[in-house]
């Protein structure tokens, strides 16, 4: 069954009137230009056994709001149910239900997967994004800040040890951070220096470590490169130089090798420098976004 939300109400002219707090949703729904990116699916949807029971802009703006707000699919489909403001974005109108958790799964699988040429559609959309705030002139391409984030899965860890397998989310993997033990995904993204633009996000389970992907977040057009001790390489800081690249790495101290107080001090003006990437991260969490 499909669901056309082409028509609207008396009520949800009345609803369309009160401004919420959550109004940057509206301001985002006003500067994003939609249309290229629900394009992006059609060849996913492009029979109509295969067509999803929502318009797929619907589905485009609920993994918008669950990134944002760092909600589990369940939560999700319960907030957007709830509030106004999210219904508002997602375009769903207050006599329609709201898309269930499990669609909203299936969904983010059609995401991930990868076409012919290896890139997914989740890839392009982002790619599409920001190619708008390119074109706005918001991308600064000063620098590059690399870094990673640990993202909790959505569902419970497996018991027994840590190399148990999920049969729910067999993607999800575990790590270790502080002592503590994580289940869930690695976040590895490339955010622009001084706009706080996410240029490139790549995905990984939590096992893997932060440098695998790091060559993979180099933009090729940034001035410099910035990034924490654990992407501290030489053969990195080489290639980074033979493309044009600063290599702004903080440096770590190996066994029986300190720092030297040149590279004390360059890794104290770069962590300051490199310190925005965890507001957005923190924003990616929902740590920073407001809420009704």
């Amino acid at each position: 069954m499909r669901f056309d939300f082409g028509q609207g109400n008396l009520v949800e002219a009345f609803v369309r009137q009160r401004k919420s707090r959550n109004g940057w949703l509206d301001d985002i729904d006003q500067l994003v230009d939609w249309r290229p990116l629900e394009a992006l699916f059609d060849h996913v949807y492009a029979s109509r056994e295969g067509a999803a029971s929502y318009p797929v802009l619907v589905y485009i703006k609920l993994l918008f709001i669950q990134q944002w707000h760092g909600l589990s699919d369940e939560r999700l489909e319960a907030a957007v149910d709830d509030r106004l403001s999210f219904r508002r974005f997602c375009g769903i109108p207050l006599d329609r239900p709201v898309p269930d958790h499990s669609s909203v799964w299936r969904f983010r699988q059609h995401l991930a997967a990868k076409g012919e040429d290896g890139i997914s559609v989740g890839e392009r959309l982002l790619a599409a994004i920001n190619a708008q705030l390119d074109a706005r002139g918001l991308i600064l391409r000063q620098g590059t800040l690399i870094d990673a984030t640990i993202v909790r899965a959505a569902v419970k860890p497996p018991k027994g040890d840590a190399g148990e397998v999920s049969e729910l989310d067999p993607d999800a993997g575990f790590t270790k951070k502080n002592g503590e033990t994580f289940f869930g995904y690695k976040a590895h993204a490339a955010v622009d220096e001084g706009s706080g633009i996410i240029r490139q996000l790549v995905t990984t389970s939590a096992q893997i470590h932060d440098s695998q992907a790091c060559d993979a977040l180099v933009q090729g057009d940034e001035a410099a490169v910035y990034a924490d001790k654990a992407y501290d390489d030489a053969g990195r800081r080489k290639r980074l130089k033979d493309q044009g690249i600063a290599p702004r790495i903080l440096y770590k101290a190996g066994r029986n090798r300190p720092l030297r107080p040149w590279q004390k001090s360059f890794n104290k003006v770069m962590s300051v420098i490199r310190a925005p990437v965890e507001r957005t991260f923190a924003a990616m969490k929902g740590e920073l976004v407001p809420v009704l």
